[in-house]
């Protein structure tokens, strides 16, 4: 049900955005406006990176196979980084044309600018607010999101150079907004790149501290020790941990089991586990597989 909500949000986002993008692009030749062009290009790329979520999306409502026993589920983060990348690449191409423009600053249509980017800024802020929310548990959402949110920055920029040379003609102002914009790019995509690197090199997930479920784990009763301790996600809010708990001689060994699995679930949220137990002799020296 939940990513039957999010698949119907990203839908809408992406039509509002797809119908402005033409708008804006026009605007942004008739206009001359680098600010206008560069958020037109990034709102393409808003087009393809929700277009990608929602394939993402559909992938991984595959089912499992014999090939591939997690399923699909890590398509998303690929898809929540080419997502981060593609921003990236963005802001290389905003930063190359600024350059350009310092040279030689062409003449800008304020007014029409002006218009233009204020109408974006509305269309940004409303695709937004569709995908806020949805946003905080899954990365693949959230690289949506922060798409919309570097276009709504983007015509918050467009929007003050606007004003800035309707005022007094100073055309600089149309590259050094572009610049500025492009670094809080920078700064709201490092993070999604990170994270989906994380997962992707099976990191332990943000906000679980592996000794802290060392130590959460020895504390069941009836395990005297774990090791080869291994926590990771598979995607965004889904972890994993396996682990080698070594349990005393007259211990029930199902029941210890379905202890360090409630403990799992319950403080940590970690449902899939796979628990090797291993019996301590009475001495507690050596171990036994169980």
């Amino acid at each position: 049900m939940e990513r039957t909500a999010e698949t119907h949000r990203l839908i809408l986002a992406l039509a509002i955005t797809a119908v402005y993008f033409f708008v804006e692009l026009l605007g942004g030749i008739l206009t001359n406006s680098l600010a206008l062009l560069s958020d037109a290009g990034h709102m393409f790329s808003d087009i393809a990176a929700l277009g990608l979520s929602l394939f993402a999306f559909q992938m991984a409502r595959r089912p499992a196979t014999t090939k591939k026993t997690y399923g699909y589920h890590r398509l998303e983060i690929l898809v929540a980084l080419i997502n981060g990348l593609t921003l990236w690449l963005i802001v290389g191409i905003i930063f190359n044309e600024a350059y350009r423009r310092f040279l030689d600053p062409p003449q800008v249509h304020s007014l029409g600018m002006l218009l233009i980017a204020a109408i974006g800024l509305v269309v940004n802020v409303v695709a937004g607010m569709i995908l806020f929310g949805s946003d905080h548990g899954s990365l693949n959402m959230r690289g949506a999101f922060l798409h919309v949110l570097g276009d709504a920055l983007g015509s918050v920029g467009a929007v003050a150079a606007g004003l800035i040379m309707l005022a007094t003609e100073w055309y600089l102002a149309d590259p050094l907004i572009s610049i500025l914009i492009g670094l809080l790019i920078l700064y709201t995509s490092w993070g999604l790149i990170k994270e989906s690197l994380d997962i992707l090199m099976q990191s332990v997930p943000k906000g679980i501290d592996v000794e802290e479920v060392q130590r959460a784990l020895e504390q069941v009763s009836g395990v005297s020790k774990i090791h080869d301790l291994h926590v990771w996600s598979v995607t965004s809010g889904v972890f994993t941990l396996s682990a080698h708990a070594v349990i005393t001689s007259d211990g029930d060994p199902h029941m210890i089991l379905d202890r360090i699995e409630d403990r799992l679930k319950r403080q940590f949220s970690i449902e899939h586990t796979t628990i090797q137990l291993e019996f301590e002799d009475r001495e507690g020296r050596e171990f036994q597989a169980f």
